[in-house]
């Protein structure tokens, strides 16, 4: 019988080396803590102005001891962890033990309301829940989310009632733990590309989405900006205005100085500029981050001349700076301001005025390790001095938004992230704003959504039409302006509003205006014309929203 010859099989193709293992956690506050232990890593100011040190060995172990309380309570890989805290030890406590297990930590901005909270508990179907004390009373808000098993609260008074969560002290949780040390000594083998954490932000459709990071993307910016533009060394103490909450607090607080085993200041109370003086003058910050509002906020109470004398950079973000500001700022002070442009998306600041190579008015030029172009509407590059649509594209920028399938295309599109901010670069490399391209307003470098307000006013049962658009005040910062109008016999005042507007929307997002118009431009269509009714309020009110009422909050996003 005839046989067939068969070829010899064809030797399998290697796979490919598993990705080195790379945990976020251990890279920040492991290495030191076996390094250098006894070097200090935190000075917190507390709400009473009381004052507590921490060095990276006392973080490793706090750090450590919370994650085995995490693994205690039954804390998953990937599973995720609200932080609704003020800026203390232990938000970054909490924040870093999440990394270090694999789970998810979420920090949220402590300005919302109890709504916003329970909407972003159910959305990122978190499975804990921690607090300060300050924001205890929101524990309620987040009875009976679906996923809810537990609710931590960093207190020594009452704790709140939640349906279907149990609700600990902060103590008693990390107590509970203590059969997980050993556990938890060893970070979960995540990689560079494994989800880390997720940051939420408004942008264009006022609904919040949450920015989904990499473990790797905290080394990538700490390896481009704070590398390259900050020059971040050991002895450096940095000190944020802007919340933790914010990416760009995050960088600032955190991923920075942990980078390089230098120090940060942790301020929980409210911005103040006399709380900032105090933190200048008695903890000598080196390095110095805001934004523009905060920065105007500072002039205008007359702070000393010498107030910045040990510090060597201020950094702003969030927001244009105006040119007129970035002066007098400086003039006054006598200190570099670097602004620079950052995003939810892509982490942190990717453009940026270099130490001496800045200039008034215009953001700075493309941070090494990222690259940027600016293109028309259909796509095509224009050239230099052009106004278009700025992209930016780096290795820090989130993997999408959560089950947000339509806008993640929209916004990510391949190694592109679409800002949303028109720019125009000059012959020399340097970016500079001429606004967003959409309605979205920036108050204090936060993002507003007009939609939003636009429909809690809408709800009021004597209004019939609203538009909300910016109007810059008198340092130039764009703020919310309201304009409305009345049904018929309508009774309400401006101040009304105001407060109707109070009982449900956050500080940053509430009208710094309320202005009463018959009736509103339209075109031919009926179609509302909101740049006419934004020349109509810059009108009104020569040109400048007048700070006479809720004030916009102090901190960029």
């Amino acid at each position: 019988m005839a046989t067939l010859d068969t070829a010899p099989a064809a030797p399998a193709a290697p796979l490919p080396p598993a990705p080195e293992l790379f945990n976020a956690a251990e890279w920040l506050v492991t290495r030191h803590a076996r390094a250098t232990p006894d070097r200090r890593a935190i000075t917190a100011v507390d709400l009473d102005g009381s004052v507590r040190t921490l060095t990276y060995a006392q973080v490793e172990d706090a750090v450590t001891r919370f994650a085995a309380a995490l693994l205690a309570s039954g804390v998953r890989p990937e599973e995720r962890l609200l932080l609704c805290m003020g800026d203390t030890p232990e938000l970054l406590t909490a924040f870093l033990a999440g990394l270090r297990i694999g789970a998810v930590p979420v920090p949220v901005s402590t300005m919302l309301k109890p709504a916003d909270i329970a909407t972003l508990a159910t959305d990122s179907r978190a499975r804990l829940v921690a607090l300060s004390s300050e924001f205890a009373g929101l524990g309620t808000a987040v009875s009976g989310c679906r996923d809810l098993a537990d609710v931590v609260v960093l207190t020594t008074g009452d704790l709140p009632e939640v349906t279907g969560a149990r609700v600990r002290t902060w103590d008693a949780f990390v107590t509970a733990g203590a059969d997980f040390l050993e556990q938890a000594a060893t970070p979960y083998p995540t990689v560079a590309d494994s989800p880390a954490f997720w940051l939420y932000t408004s942008g264009t459709t006022g609904k919040p989405k949450g920015a989904m990071h990499r473990h790797g993307s905290l080394r990538d910016t700490a390896e481009t900006y704070a590398r390259h533009v900050l020059a971040i060394g050991p002895d450096d103490v940095t000190f944020s205005v802007a919340k933790f909450f914010f990416a760009y607090g995050l960088g600032n607080t955190l991923t920075f100085p942990f980078s390089v085993g230098a120090s940060t200041v942790l301020d929980r109370s409210r911005p103040s500029p006399a709380g900032t003086l105090r933190v200048l003058r008695e903890h000598r910050p080196t390095l110095f981050f805001a934004g523009p509002t905060y920065y105007a906020a500072l002039l205008a109470a007359g702070l000393p001349g010498d107030a910045f004398a040990g510090v060597r950079a201020c950094v702003s973000a969030g927001e244009a700076f105006p040119a007129a500001l970035f002066e007098r700022f400086t003039g006054t002070f006598g200190v570099e301001m670097l602004d620079g442009i950052g995003s939810t998306e892509m982490l942190h600041i990717f453009i940026s005025g270099r130490p001496g190579r800045t200039r008034a008015g215009a953001t700075g030029e493309i941070v090494p390790g990222y690259e940027a172009r600016i293109v028309d509407d259909d796509g095509a590059p224009v050239p230099d001095g052009t106004p278009g649509n700025l992209y930016v594209k780096g290795s820090s920028a989130a993997t999408g938004y959560w089950s947000r399938m339509d806008v993640t295309r929209r916004v990510f599109q391949g190694e592109w992230v679409r800002t949303g901010d028109t720019y125009v670069r000059s012959a020399d490399g340097f970016y500079s704003s001429l606004g967003r391209t959409d309605d979205i307003i920036k108050a204090g470098g936060i993002w507003v959504s007009p939609t939003e307000v636009e429909e809690r006013l809408r709800a009021h049962p004597q209004v019939n039409q609203v538009v909300v658009v910016s109007v810059p005040d008198e340092a130039g910062l764009d703020k919310p302006v309201a304009c409305v109008v009345l049904l018929p016999g309508a009774t309400t005042t401006p101040d009304e509003l105001v407060a109707f507007c109070r009982d449900s929307l956050a500080a940053f997002k509430r009208p710094r205006h309320i202005l009463v118009f018959e009736e509103l431009p339209t075109t031919a269509t009926g179609k509302l014309q909101r740049f006419r009714v934004r020349e109509l309020a810059l009108e009104l009110l020569g040109g400048a929203a007048r700070p006479d009422l809720t004030p916009a909050p102090g901190s960029p996003a």
